[in-house]
């Protein structure tokens, strides 16, 4: 079912174990799973699937699909811009506030290979309507449930995440038994106003960041944290700044923004880290991440 291994040109500098675990596990997707056996992350978005390992000598290595399954198998370019390896981030990264900012500084060169994701927008939504209250590994587990219940199969063990108009027409009790709890009400009714509202997710890339904020804040269930999730992981609107547990712990803790309430906080990460707010706030939430264990 899988090709050889064979390495991606992002290998200019060792890889780590660590690196890949951040960038797929981190946070960002819920769609990517370790296998003990082979040592690798299995995963995937859209309609592909994919095999990713750091070898013995630090590369990044892929393994795809083939034979009755190579339809699922995305172009080596196409890994290389969902993993966020892009002159773009580059550019970002390296007119973030690193140079007189020592706690970012010390994050970046912690997770020297981190990126944003380039996620599909209709999965980054539904990942983080389904992400409130949760853990990462629940997280994953909600969202297996709903493609293996709902998806459309790919391989006889992997489904695709339903879409919108798949989740439009499931029954509420039908979500719920797929142990998201409360948000399956979430997820129904953005499924509806989606289906009363057609082109609305596709208009966003082209509103700025203020506006495309506005109109995700319109869907049911859908909060300033989700907003900013879904914008930064899937719509690369940089300037999203989405706050969570950790991130107010770095504001507060580490920057001394105590009291700060979180429009403040949200509002401080925009205006100190630029343009690139998005993905300093990754880099941040990594390195809480890392510090509490």
């Amino acid at each position: 079912m899988w090709t050889a291994w064979k390495p991606l040109p992002l290998s200019d500098q060792p890889w780590r174990f660590f690196d890949l675990k951040e960038l797929l596990q981190g946070g960002q997707s819920f769609r990517w799973f370790f296998e003990p056996e082979s040592k690798a992350f299995i995963g995937g978005w859209a309609g592909f699937l994919l095999r990713l390992r750091v070898s013995p000598g630090g590369l990044l290595e892929a393994s795809f699909p083939k034979g009755e399954t190579a339809r699922l198998a995305p172009s080596e370019e196409a890994v290389v811009q969902y993993l966020g390896y892009s002159a773009e981030q580059t550019d970002l990264q390296e007119n973030l506030p690193w140079r007189s900012d020592p706690i970012l500084r010390e994050a970046i060169e912690q997770f020297p290979r981190l990126r944003i994701l380039q996620q599909p927008p209709e999965e980054a939504l539904l990942s983080f309507l389904c992400s409130a209250t949760k853990q990462i590994p629940q997280i994953q587990q909600g969202l297996w449930q709903l493609a293996q219940r709902f998806g459309q199969p790919l391989t006889v063990d992997w489904n695709q995440l339903p879409d919108w108009e798949v989740l439009a027409g499931i029954p509420l009790g039908d979500l719920r038994e797929t142990g998201i709890g409360f948000r399956a009400r979430h997820i129904a009714g953005t499924a509806d106003f989606l289906k009363r509202n057609p082109g609305y997710l596709s208009a966003i890339p082209e509103l700025p960041y203020p506006k495309a904020r506005s109109a995700l804040l319109k869907l049911p269930g859908v909060g300033t944290k989700v907003a900013d999730c879904t914008l930064l992981f899937g719509f690369q609107k940089w300037e999203a700044f989405p706050v969570d547990t950790w991130i107010a712990k770095t504001l507060q803790h580490l920057y001394g923004l105590h009291d700060w309430n979180l429009s403040q906080l949200e509002t401080f990460g925009r205006i100190h880290f630029g343009r690139g707010a998005g993905l300093a706030q990754q880099f941040l939430f990594a390195r809480m991440r890392q510090l509490s264990k």
